[in-house]
Formats: structure tokens, C-alpha cells, sequence
């Protein structure tokens, strides 16, 4: 039996090129003489990848970072002759992957795979120094006389644990950087990220990595009113019900009808990433903008969401959910990282 084709998906994800470019092109602006390149890691982000990377080659983008080899070979055919660089390393199941993709490089955190890169042959690289987050990169006491002798280092970076605040640690950092960076003898220093463009010229160095505020987020209050949002879920409405005074909506009653609603059940939840955070707190929009308030717990797969105030709204019928990072981040409770990344695989992605 030939099985039909899948009907269209009831989520959809509308996702502005125009916002994502201008984005970009605004962080571009604020890295100064620095090259400005772009976090596409986790699949862009949770917006596709792959678009993500042939939008920002339009204007101009020429140095892309992603996490895992596999995220590399999703990308390296759209790259072109841009850069591409792997933030997780080469581990020796890495390895076959990393010498058949001429061109990407390993962005290479310890000793153990400085020497499995050089006995490999070796090759373009960049090379990650640790200067304070204690995750990925070389230990700055354990860079020895000879450590990176042989490589071929295209860019040395660290990576900022405190940019979208006001720390001492950030400073720290970058003295330190400073001071190390240059002993791997690399063609380019790197250190910012979206946040750390925003602290000034001294976290520029040659090459910035912006993540986050391409795909609209907002990590510290310099870029409020310059990056736009760029992602606006969407939800169809399965059914419309009334709720009588009194009555109860969701998992644990959390919800209580002070008076009879109208409400819609929307096709959501937090298998999509539209969390429990969200629970009496978050809202959709009506096509007019009017706020359509979440009634009770965030289901798996279900929303409810009052609609008194909107008669027309049926069966059928699409309502966007309310995503701006900014206030999205306040109502949940979960960073702006995880609101985007944790955006499920049900949705139809929409560029427009």
C-alpha cells in the first residue's frame, strides 16, 4: 500500500529573512574593523541551518560555526568558499569525517587532539584557550614550549562567561586572552559573542562570533530597539469550547473560570517547545494583535487560550503565540537560548 503524503503540519514557524539579515548586518556594524561571523550551531538555532547560512551569505558573512562534525557536513555544500569551523573538536571518531571535509576546520580544545590533529596530517585549524569558563580549551597552564608548534592556525578564541552582565570576570578574560592568544601564533583572535560585541572595541579583536541576536535575542540592553524578532510560532486551532463559571482547564485545575469564556484549543505544547513556563502566564496573538491569554498548564501537545473577546475565531483558524525573546524570557523563565533551540521538529518552516 502506498502510504499518502503527510497533510500539512498545524504549527508553523514564520521566520523573517529580512529581521535575520538586518540582524547580522547590525552586529557587523558594532564589531568595527573585526570580520563578523555567525553561530549556526544546533541547527541554526532551531531555525534550519542551512537557510540560516544562505541568508547571511548574502550579506556578506564569511565565517560560520557550528558544533558537531555532523552539523558541519549538514552545512559545508551552502558554506561555499566561506569559513567553517567546528567548535566541539576532533575526537577520534571524528576524525575520517574531518580529513573528507576539506576546508572545515577543527576548532581544537586540549593537547590530545592538537597531537591526534598533527599526526593526522594536520591541516587549517583554529584553536580554543580556556580563559576563565573552565568548559572547552586549552588549560592556559598546561600551553607548553612547542604545544602548537607544526599547526596550521587560522584562529585562536576563547569564549566570554559573563558578557550579557556588568562582571569583573569579563576584564579578567580578556587580559588573559590577550596576554595567551598570541603564543599559538593563529592569523586571527577572536573572543566576542553577541554579548561581548557589545562591550566595546577591546572584546573585538580580529573576528566576532554572534549567536543569539542574529535570530533575534537580546542579551544586553545596548541592542534593545536593533534587533528584531525573527521568529513568530504559529498554532491552528482545533477546537472552540465554551467554559462555564466555576468550570476548571488543564492538568491539576491550575486554571478556574471566574465567569463563562470562550476559549480555543490550539495544536502546542511543550513537545514543541512551548513550555510549562508559560502556564497561566504566556498568551497568543489575534490577527488584530489582541492578546489571547493561556488558560492552565501547558499540555504536550495542547494549548488553551481564551478567545472570549474574538467570536470569529474557529476550528481551523491560525493564532500566533506571543515570542518575542525579550518579554518570552521574563514570562517562562527560560533563557532566550533555550526559548529558541528548544522549538520542535513539527513545525513547517516558513521563510518570508
Amino acid at each position: 500500500m502506498t502510504l499518502p503524503s503527510p497533510p500539512p503540519a498545524p504549527l508553523k514557524l514564520a521566520l523573517d529573512a529580512v529581521a535575520l539579515r538586518n540582524n547580522w548586518r547590525w552586529l557587523a556594524q558594532q564589531s568595527g574593523a573585526a570580520s563578523c561571523g555567525a553561530a549556526v550551531k544546533a541547527d541554526g538555532y532551531g531555525l534550519g541551518a542551512v537557510e540560516v547560512v544562505q541568508q547571511l551569505k548574502k550579506v556578506g558573512c564569511r565565517d560560520f560555526f557550528v558544533a558537531t562534525w555532523a552539523e558541519a557536513i549538514e552545512v559545508r555544500e551552502h558554506v561555499g568558499d566561506a569559513g567553517l569551523a567546528v567548535l566541539h573538536g576532533v575526537r577520534e571518531a571524528d576524525m575520517a569525517a574531518a580529513k573528507a571535509l576539506p576546508g572545515v576546520r577543527p576548532v581544537l580544545n586540549t593537547p590530545a587532539e592538537i597531537q591526534r590533529w598533527r599526526d593526522a596530517g594536520g591541516g587549517p585549524c583554529d584553536v580554543m584557550i580556556d580563559t576563565g569558563m573552565n568548559r572547552l580549551g586549552i588549560d592556559p597552564n598546561g600551553i607548553s614550549a612547542g604545544l602548537f608548534e607544526g599547526l596550521e592556525i587560522d584562529t585562536v578564541m576563547s569564549h566570554l562567561a559573563c558578557a550579557d552582565e556588568e562582571h569583573p570576570l569579563n576584564g579578567v578574560q580578556a587580559m588573559i586572552f590577550g596576554s595567551l592568544a598570541r603564543k599559538a601564533k593563529g592569523k586571527r583572535l577572536s573572543l566576542a559573542n553577541s554579548a561581548g560585541i557589545l562591550l566595546g572595541e577591546k572584546f573585538h579583536y580580529n573576528l566576532t562570533r554572534p549567536g543569539l541576536s542574529i535570530y533575534g535575542g537580546s542579551p544586553r540592553l545596548e541592542s534593545e530597539g536593533y534587533i528584531h524578532q525573527v521568529v513568530r510560532p504559529r498554532a491552528q486551532i482545533l477546537q472552540r469550547r465554551t467554559i462555564r463559571g466555576g468550570e476548571a482547564v488543564g492538568y491539576g485545575a491550575s486554571y478556574s473560570a471566574d465567569r463563562t469564556r470562550e476559549a480555543a484549543v490550539l495544536n502546542i505544547g511543550y513537545a514543541d517547545g512551548y513550555m510549562r513556563g508559560f502556564s497561566n502566564s504566556g498568551y497568543a496573538l489575534a490577527d488584530d494583535g489582541t492578546a489571547l491569554p493561556v488558560m492552565g498548564r501547558v499540555s504536550m501537545d495542547l494549548l488553551v487560550v481564551d478567545v472570549s473577546d474574538r467570536p470569529s475565531l474557529g476550528e481551523g483558524d491560525w493564532v500566533e503565540i506571543a515570542f518575542d525573546l525579550s518579554q518570552a524570557t521574563i514570562v517562562s523563565g527560560l533563557s532566550q537560548y533555550e526559548l529558541l533551540t528548544s522549538l520542535g521538529g513539527r513545525f513547517d518552516r516558513e521563510w518570508i
